[in-house]
């Protein structure tokens, strides 16, 4: 696989002993991203207080329309990242690149964003945008002005499908009432709400500074600004978290009708003050916690008619996330800002993960990248194999040539996984399995 990541992926489930050992699969645990989920096909949608009214797609209709299970349905689209580094704090479990804004002009920023996307732009002959993601960092810390600044010279710049997703991820102390408007005035369709937790407590542990009172006022405030698509981020295995505390977070989330829920299994990474205390032995990782909240994630929310259509996302149907699928089907991406990776044709470079230098090339229109490599078509089958095991979809067939036929046979043999149609779908203790089973599959 490549050695420079892609769009990364944030979460991972652990597996728990006794399963591994009855699987007879070891697990190697490994965080995915990103970070990112969205709409899909547009539908009726009534917002009364918070009360939702969805009118969805008969099951067959949608997956004959979804890219993840029908191939043919796929467009010659570019998915669009922007990466906006800001955070009002620095929480201790986040390895993403990101940092106060301190003296940073803000508007010069933006202006650099925009400088590299008109150079990306002409330099790739970039077909239409399908999809459009700001991450970070917080990019609600971008004031309403900065916003429209951005989503129009951006318009300017490149050509939007007519249905483009654009989405943003936001943190409830971040905004009010006003960035709520200017959101969707800019057009944007979707939003990712930080909301982690909705345990004062596990919260406070996470360094988060809003309060289960904030995630419900954001919620009502982008709904009443006419974003109707909501998606909440949610966490499990902190340090101190109890079972019923998870709980009370998903039946929180459910009690805000979003569209969409993510559910992240903390994972410890290098460079954070949580991986510094988990080292010195003052935070543990319990596979069996993992586990036992996972199924409980998976149990309650398929249980209210969310589909658990990738490892860590659910949603109902024809709400899950339009930009990450362009990222598991192997779709090229431009990414934009500082850290920021982009797939092309192929060719995958990063940009310098540093804000200040990244401006100055920029400024004087040189080169933001720091990393490039060239992918082989066999290297993308393997990226396609690791991604799309993940969801509900499964991993076509076309896929799998590489993959010695025994392989495959062992896991269907085990139960782990089946054939439909032309998708090798895990299943049962396969779908808690899965970063094994691809070790399996392409080691």
């Amino acid at each position: 696989m490549s050695q420079l990541q892609g769009p990364c992926v944030r979460n991972r489930v652990a597996e728990p002993r006794e399963k591994v050992a009855e699987a007879q699969w070891t697990s190697k645990l490994t965080r995915q991203e990103p970070e990112s989920e969205i709409k899909g096909p547009r539908h009726r949608f009534q917002y009364i207080g918070r009360e939702v009214r969805r009118v969805h797609r008969l099951e067959a209709e949608w997956l004959l329309n979804d890219p993840l299970t029908n191939p043919k349905s796929s467009r010659d689209l570019i998915h669009l990242y922007l990466h906006i580094p800001f955070c009002r704090d620095i929480c201790p479990y986040c390895a993403f690149y990101k940092h106060k804004p301190g003296e940073t002009d803000m508007g010069y920023f933006v202006d650099g964003i925009l400088r590299e996307a008109k150079l990306r732009s002409s330099s790739i002959n970039a077909p239409e945008i399908d999809t459009v993601y700001l991450g970070g960092g917080t990019p609600s810390m971008l004031s309403p002005d900065l916003i429209h600044k951005l989503f129009d010279g951006l318009g300017d710049i490149f050509r939007f499908a007519p249905d483009t997703e654009i989405n943003l991820e936001a943190n409830p102390a971040t905004f009010g009432k006003s960035a709520a408007k200017t959101f969707a005035q800019s057009g944007v369709t979707r939003v990712s709400l930080g909301a982690q937790s909705f345990s004062p407590e596990v919260l406070k542990t996470l360094g988060r500074t809003h309060g289960p009172r904030g995630i419900a006022r954001s919620v009502d405030l982008l709904r009443a600004a006419g974003i109707e698509n909501v998606s909440i981020d949610l966490m499990f295995s902190i340090p101190g978290q109890t079972l019923d505390q998870w709980r009370e977070s998903l039946e929180s989330a459910l009690e805000l009708s979003p569209n969409h829920i993510s559910a992240y299994n903390l994972t410890y990474e290098e460079d954070t003050p949580f991986f510094t205390r988990f080292r010195e032995g003052l935070y543990t990782d319990i596979e069996e916690t993992n586990a036992s909240m996972y199924e409980l994630a998976h149990e309650l929310l398929t249980s209210r008619g969310l589909r658990h259509y990738e490892t860590s996302n659910y949603a109902y149907p024809g709400y899950e996330s339009r930009h990450n699928k362009g990222y598991w089907r192997g779709g090229d991406y431009l990414g934009l800002g500082p850290s920021a990776v982009s797939t092309i044709s192929g060719r995958r470079w990063k940009n310098i993960p540093d804000t200040a230098e990244y401006l100055v090339q920029i400024g004087k229109g040189g080169s933001t990248e720091s990393e490039v490599e060239t992918l082989t078509p066999a290297q993308l089958d393997l990226e396609r194999i690791a991604l799309m095991l993940r969801t509900d979809a499964g991993v076509h067939r076309r896929h799998l040539s590489e993959v010695p036929p025994t392989r495959i046979e062992a896991i269907v043999s085990e139960r782990l996984a089946d054939w439909k149609g032309e998708h090798l779908v895990l299943q049962g203790q396969g779908t808690m399995l899965v970063d094994s089973i691809v070790d399996h599959l392409v080691s």
